[in-house]
């Protein structure tokens, strides 16, 4: 088989790959994107610092995301109705992907905390980024359904942006509230 030939099949391969754990995949992003992002809000809603919001963020992204992987496989081992090893490994590879759309994508949020900018610009910074993202993950999906991308994109952002309005709201709320 020539080199041409074997790389045509290789990406046939990949896109088949992917369009298999793209659902997954898009899930995992979108919680990751939205839960974090929620964390980054109702911490800056309660005014509490920014250590905070790296402390709880990274806690969100690792118990969470590792929570939704292992509930993906489990729903789909759920599904199965033998228990051929090939289940298990192919339920595996969907809660792994979930992991990893949730922990890749769900660190956007972060990376204004993480970078040397200044502290006034972090928040308008965090909000550009998960927006971005919500925007990009959201788009992709329209790989799979058909819908385009720009509804889809727009779903997503409006999803995740009612979850931030809700967490900065509830933040400030709580922090309100005397002990």
């Amino acid at each position: 088989m020539h080199a041409s030939a074997r790389a045509a099949n290789r990406r046939d391969e990949v896109t088949r790959f992917s369009r298999h754990y793209l659902p997954d995949l898009v899930y995992g992003a979108n919680d990751g994107i939205i839960t974090t992002f929620a964390v980054v809000s109702g911490v800056v809603g309660a005014s509490l610092s920014e250590s905070v919001i790296l402390i709880l963020g990274f806690a969100n992204l690792l118990a969470d995301g590792f929570s939704m992987g292992a509930s993906n496989y489990l729903a789909r081992r759920s599904n199965v109705e033998s228990d051929a090893s090939d289940d298990r490994t192919d339920a595996l590879r969907h809660g792994g992907a979930t992991i990893v759309g949730f922990v890749i994508a769900g660190t956007v949020p972060l990376v204004a905390y993480l970078a040397p900018i200044g502290d006034d610009i972090r928040l308008p910074a965090a909000v550009g980024l998960t927006a971005g993202a919500l925007f990009a993950v959201g788009a992709s999906r329209s790989f799979v359904t058909r819908r385009g991308f720009l509804r889809s994109g727009g779903e997503m952002l409006l999803v995740g942006s009612l979850a931030a309005l809700v967490a900065f709201a509830i933040g400030a709320l709580v922090a309100g509230v005397d002990a």
